[in-house]
């Protein structure tokens, strides 16, 4: 069944749909590759919480319309309110959505396609299970436009090895889903025809266990992984907008708003 308040923010750009335990969230901002506006991380959050709170709910998958998962943050309008105070506030509220999902009872499974950059590649690493059509790609891109991506180097360090985190991190080069596989970043790739199918045989597996075993099996994992915390956020967010405050990440974003040549690094 559909559950969406008509006329919301979250019917806009958030679709909610339970079948039986399972519930399944799709980002619906496809037009934008489903790009984190401060409006889609609220709606996100909200939709979550409200299938979280779903009666008989033991199961959430996370999806996408369009040609792709997440590409990210909205640059532009980031680049439209460059304060310092907003900036933090926009990764303030990102991150709080990251660890909203950790912090669900149930395990929540990412079904990706196409690209899942920067933040949207963070919001992967932060489901507790992902499955990748095979034609899938991944990058935390930020650094090639002069902005290192500090929030999602949280999740991706708590995911991946060090030197892989780093890898990715310090070159913004693109990993495709077989690589994702062997490092860590998702459970599986599979060919795309039968990413959906794939997902919910997952889900379901995960839905006929103990609702109360998942929960508490989840909470445990958290904690024996020393998983990200609101103090590594808290670091994440001011060193993402102390970045966005140099000529090089406003050089840089402006240049790829713009599809132009990206500048000659200043360091400043």
């Amino acid at each position: 069944m559909e559950n969406q308040r008509s006329g919301s923010v979250e019917e806009a750009l958030v679709k909610r749909r339970h079948d039986g335990a399972i519930a399944t969230v799709t980002l619906n901002r496809p037009a934008q590759f489903n790009a984190l506006s401060e409006a889609m991380i609220e709606a996100l959050h909200a939709t979550l919480d409200a299938a979280s709170r779903e009666h008989g709910c033991s199961v959430i998958v996370l999806a996408a319309e369009g040609r792709a998962f997440c590409a990210g943050h909205d640059l532009r309008e980031m680049r439209a309110r460059p304060e310092h105070a907003l900036q933090r506030a926009l990764f303030d509220r990102c991150s709080r959505l990251m660890l909203h999902i950790a912090e669900l009872p149930q395990p929540v499974i990412a079904r990706v396609h196409g690209i899942a950059t920067a933040a949207g590649c963070q919001l992967v690493a932060s489901c507790d299970l992902a499955i990748a059509a095979r034609s899938a790609r991944f990058a935390t891109s930020g650094i090639n436009l002069g902005l290192f991506c500090s929030t999602p180097a949280v999740a991706l360090n708590a995911t991946l090895t060090a030197k892989r985190a780093s890898e990715m991190l310090l070159t913004g080069a693109f990993v495709d889903a077989d690589t994702a596989e062997r490092w860590g970043l998702i459970n599986r790739a599979v060919d795309d025809g039968a990413l959906e199918a794939e997902t919910q045989a997952m889900a379901a597996l995960l839905a006929s266990k103990s609702p109360h075993a998942l929960a508490s099996g989840k909470r445990l994992l958290r904690q024996l992984r020393r998983g990200p915390s609101a103090t590594q956020y808290e670091l994440a967010s001011n060193n993402m907008a102390c970045d966005m405050d140099s000529r090089d990440a406003q050089a840089g974003i402006d240049a790829f708003i713009h599809k132009q040549p990206m500048p000659t690094w200043s360091g400043g």
